[in-house]
């Protein structure tokens, strides 16, 4: 159901390769009802089917501090990817790995490169290839290391089973690569192809060096172990899960009889994971355990990191509501533990990423590095420079606004670039502050390209890949020279799909005149976010249905100014069927907002959101005479399922259609970590949960529903889904209900799946409120 909630979503699209016509433009009012039928049809088919409209990427590594960078490119001779190196400034060109030096022996095609990393000395290139699901992830596989200088390839593992092998990671004096294997650690030596298995009780419950599921989604934890800075170390995590309820998957379809896949998923109140830490030498040996306070089952170790040195590891400790983070710092050879910083908040307490700020080779011991923290401690999400020393943080970031995240500390120079938009929440651009805090946040990204600007700044500060788009505009990627913020070169500019996608959007020289960002007010003289697409040929003389697209809980937005791909395809085509489509971002969402935005919905998430997504489209029926209140529907995925269901439960008659997919009924059934971040503990906050639980307010469903689910769902459980139906029959209120068997959240697995998902709501909306202008 979440992203880390520090992110807000900024787009993307989700299909690529080749190229597809789309139907020649119809007028949704000029066609018969026939021919726009038809033009639907076919532009899902297009997008969800052919992937006929998917943005190209860049998959860059920088080198030499970011005076060079690599690409993949193809072959010369069509035979797999070469890995190209390009001076930064000039743009000269080299191969630096030819695709036929990375065929194995005995093999006649080269590795297909799904990932790739440099060693520190750039001598050495680790591949990730032949990869296997796990979860929702490719995450295990394996891992090919070649040797510039010998021409040398070898697969790492030994004679691990093939697809074996996770979170590879070269070390930084480049002499040995760490991975795990069934819950075990590794190092293997490069030179010498020697295997060293640093922990031995990986089992079903206890896992070292990767992190249980709900860690994974909710903490962002995935490769849970790090290399000391003199390679000599590695500081890993453990996670206990024996105790932790099971949840069990069935698969009716995989084979003549049902299969199960059983997995620890702990729900709100129940039993967490037992998570420590320690370190341990790259020859083997015991590990050192962190002397962590307090109860391992009611805290999270949610990130680590050696703290710029390699004798001490720092670790971000929270409670179990999550509403005290500790930053402790640990000696590596004792696993003793001090307290280093702390943050509080009322409600609850962002992740931040820990960001050592100054030298982190680890050669310099006695001046170690202070630390990069983000906080709101203010009242705005700020960055701070907390001093090593004392404990005590300063603030940088100084300006009256939110920083969406750090994107680089260029120490050198004494600056912090980081993404923020202080005047317009529903855009990102590029800021720079001086690390000892003097002085305003400098504007980076120049003020003629309004839109979303995400960026990768190179290790020394002066270049940038710079990913731009906005609504009607596919992503651009270009390097771009700092502070001056110069593009360099354009690496992709995606003007083929730009072209393509013009007679669907009507986009020309990057407007839309069906295209609208807007505000509205709703109660307590809070103003809402909010976008539109108008069909076609619009009049406003004439009243028109809505479909509000809703998400609505703390983890994303909707309401930005970036290409949102097939999503935003699909509403177009909507929009052209001869509908209002729109989005409003509530009170609770991670807008760039302030603190009392975001922290408005604790203990309450479903209450508030639901209430002003009602208020913002009365309010805004009242102030435009188009909408047609009689013609309104409301759909959403995940929370925003949740949210559609507790519109269309508690403000019955608002709108007459309901499409809810991959919904939380109850969120006493959903993962502990992400439920009790914004909900705190059931026991403690029975009125919250009941409240902003769909479930209990079933009774007022009026109009047409529609509830869509994959019994394949490891993250939003069809469980919950299933208790809502017997409510519902137990009402005797009718609704409709798909099931898609065997598939996850995403509901994307299969051939076919994703068109059949989107031309189900297509046509239920169709069905339940027709189309046009009046």
């Amino acid at each position: 159901m979440s992203l880390s909630a520090r992110v807000l979503a900024l787009g993307f699209a989700l299909g690529s390769g080749c190229v597809v016509p789309f139907a020649a433009p119809v007028s949704a009012f000029a066609a018969a009802p026939d021919a726009r039928q038809q033009e639907l049809t076919q532009g899902l088919d297009a997008i969800f089917n052919k992937h006929a409209y998917g943005a190209r990427n860049v998959q860059l590594a920088w080198l030499n501090g970011g005076d060079a960078y690599t690409i993949l490119e193809p072959a010369a001779d069509g035979k797999g990817i070469d890995i190209v190196a390009y001076d930064t400034a000039s743009g000269s060109r080299s191969v630096l790995v030819a695709a036929a030096k990375l065929v194995p022996e005995g093999k006649s095609a080269p590795l297909t490169i799904e990932d790739y990393a440099w060693s520190a000395d750039k001598q050495k290139l680790l591949v990730f290839t032949n990869s296997k699901k796990v979860w929702r992830r490719n995450t295990r596989g394996d891992y090919w290391v070649y040797e510039v200088a010998s021409g040398k390839l070898t697969k790492l593992g030994g004679d691990a089973p093939e697809s074996s092998l996770m979170f590879a990671t070269i070390s930084p004096d480049s002499t040995r690569v760490a991975w795990v294997r069934e819950n075990n650690l590794y190092v293997e030596e490069l030179a010498t192809g020697k295997i060293t298995q640093l922990t031995t009780d990986g089992s079903k419950d206890i896992i070292n060096g990767t992190s249980d599921w709900v860690s994974e989604e909710e903490l962002a934890l995935r490769d849970c172990f790090r290399w000391s800075p003199d390679s000599r170390s590695i500081a890993y995590w453990q996670f206990d899960q024996s105790g932790v309820g099971e949840y069990t998957l069935i698969n009716d379809t995989a084979a003549e009889y049902p299969q199960l896949m059983q997995y620890k998923y702990p729900q709100p109140g129940t039993t967490n994971s037992a998570v420590r830490a320690g370190v341990v030498s790259v020859d083997g040996g015991p590990t050192i355990w962190l002397k962590l306070d307090g109860d391992p089952r009611n805290h999270y170790i949610a990130q680590m990191e050696w703290a710029g040195n390699s004798s001490q590891v720092m670790v971000e400790y929270f409670n179990r509501l999550q509403n005290d983070a500790k930053i402790l710092l640990a000696e590596a050879k004792s696993g003793e533990v001090k307290p280093f910083f702390e943050d509080t908040d009322k409600a609850w307490v962002d992740d931040s990423p820990l960001a050592p700020i100054g030298d982190r080779s680890g050669k310099d011991e006695k001046h170690p590095a202070d630390l990069l923290w983000v906080s709101e401690r203010d009242g705005w999400r700020h960055a701070y420079r907390v001093n090593r020393e004392t404990g005590k943080p300063a603030l940088v970031t100084n300006f009256q606004g939110d920083i969406l995240q750090p994107e680089a500390i260029d120490a050198a120079s004494g600056w912090l670039y980081f993404s923020a938009s202080p005047d317009d929440s529903v855009r990102l651009y590029l800021y720079r502050s001086r690390l000892d805090g003097t002085g305003a946040p400098e504007r980076v990204t120049p003020a003629d390209e309004p839109g979303m600007h995400a960026y990768d700044i190179a290790p020394n500060g002066k270049w940038a890949v710079e990913r731009y788009s906005s609504f009607n505009r596919p992503m651009r990627i270009s390097i771009v020279s700092l502070p001056d913020h110069k593009q360099v070169r354009v690496l992709e500019d995606n003007a083929a799909l730009a072209k393509k996608v013009e007679p669907l959007i009507g986009e020309e020289d990057g407007k839309n005149p069906d295209t609208e960002f807007f505000k509205v007010k709703v109660a307590n003289g809070v103003t809402l976010d909010g976008y539109m697409i108008r069909p076609p040929d619009f009049d406003p003389k004439k009243k028109y249905p809505v479909l509000v697209n809703v998400y609505g809980e703390p983890a994303s937005t909707l309401v930005h100014d970036s290409w949102g791909g097939n999503g935003r395809l699909f509403h177009e085509l909507i929009a052209r069927q001869g509908y209002l489509v729109m989005a409003f971002d509530n009170q609770g969402t991670p807008a760039l907002k302030g603190r009392e935005w975001r922290r408005s919905v604790y203990g309450t998430v479903g209450v508030l959101s639901s209430a002003q997504q009602v208020q913002a489209i009365q309010e805004l029926a009242r102030e435009r005479s188009y909408i047609d209140t009689a013609r309104m529907a409301i759909w959403g995925w995940s929370g925003g399922g949740s949210n559609t269901l507790n519109v269309m439960f508690r403000y019955p008659g608002v709108f007459s259609t309901g499409i809810a997919v991959a919904p939380v009924a109850d969120q006493a059934h959903y993962d502990s970590i992400y439920q009790e971040r914004y909900m705190g503990l059931p026991e403690e906050n029975k009125q919250g949960y009941h409240d902003g639980s769909p479930i209990n307010f079933a009774a007022g469903l009026e109009g047409s529903l529609l509830i869509v689910h994959g019994s394949g769902d490891d993250n939003v459980h069809f469980q919950g889904t299933e208790l809502l139906e017997n409510k519902l029959i137990a009402l005797g209120k009718p609704f409709d209900f798909m099931d898609y068997p065997n598939r996850t959240h995403a509901i994307s697995e299969g051939p076919g799946t994703s068109f059949h998902v989107y031309s189900l709501i297509a046509r239920y909306l169709e069905t339940h409120v027709p189309a046009g202008g009046r």
